[in-house]
């Protein structure tokens, strides 16, 4: 039976959107697919009482070794390694990234902390600057934690154009992160994926060392 006058002009309206849909191509087809996603920007958090005031001597990649100490810094070796990168995951090259923490009696190096028990062979802080494809490098001790903290190591990433960013960063399956204030700041899960150190063995690098792989991201 023929369409009735009434439902003539219906009829024609979705044809007329069902034709729309095939010639128009970002409706469903390969021009509509979604951009990737950003990358989840390193969430801020404080520097904390401890940030160091002094970056003379020696204030390298290497916290382990100190300059004129014969000792190395007592705690466990530990390679922490990844990229600094924009939102979009493109390298930034030239950033300088800095990381301070305890020593392994859990005492930073500050004026403001106690000193007496102070592991002298740990340098205590760091400063790199990212290479072309953004990878820094850091050669320092597993955190550990300290009364009231869970184990952590704060960090710091300057780049010209781009505002500072202050952070730290936790070791992944430590029971002491349910307990920490500032972990459990952060709320959503994403960003406290990264701010995670998964601790893998790494004796190909160094005997007895760990290896902790962590990008950066700046919004």
């Amino acid at each position: 039976m023929p369409p009735s006058a009434a439902t003539r002009p219906r009829r024609r309206l979705l044809l007329a959107s069902a034709s729309a849909a095939l010639a128009t191509p970002w409706l469903g087809g390969i021009a509509g697919a979604q951009p990737a996603a950003a990358l989840v920007p390193t969430p801020r958090q404080t520097p904390g009482p401890y940030y160091p005031v002094d970056w003379t001597g020696d204030a390298d990649g290497d916290l382990v070794r100190v300059t004129g100490t014969d000792a190395a810094a007592q705690g466990v070796v530990t390679h922490l390694r990844g990229r600094v990168l924009d939102a979009q995951g493109a390298p930034v090259a030239g950033a300088v990234v800095e990381i301070w923490q305890c020593d392994a009696f859990g005492r930073y190096r500050h004026p403001r902390d106690r000193q007496d028990g102070r592991d002298p062979g740990f340098q205590g802080r760091g400063r790199v600057q990212a290479a072309a494809d953004g990878s820094y490098a850091f050669r320092t001790i597993r955190p550990v934690a300290y009364p009231g903290r869970t184990p952590h190591i704060h960090a710091a990433v300057a780049a010209s154009g781009r505002a500072p960013l202050v952070t730290q960063f936790y070791v992944e399956g430590e029971p002491l992160n349910a307990r920490d204030g500032l972990f459990n700041a952060v709320r959503d899960a994403r960003q406290r994926e990264a701010l995670m150190l998964r601790l893998d063995r790494a004796d190909a690098i160094e005997t007895g060392a760990l290896l902790a792989v962590r990008d950066i991201v700046l919004a």
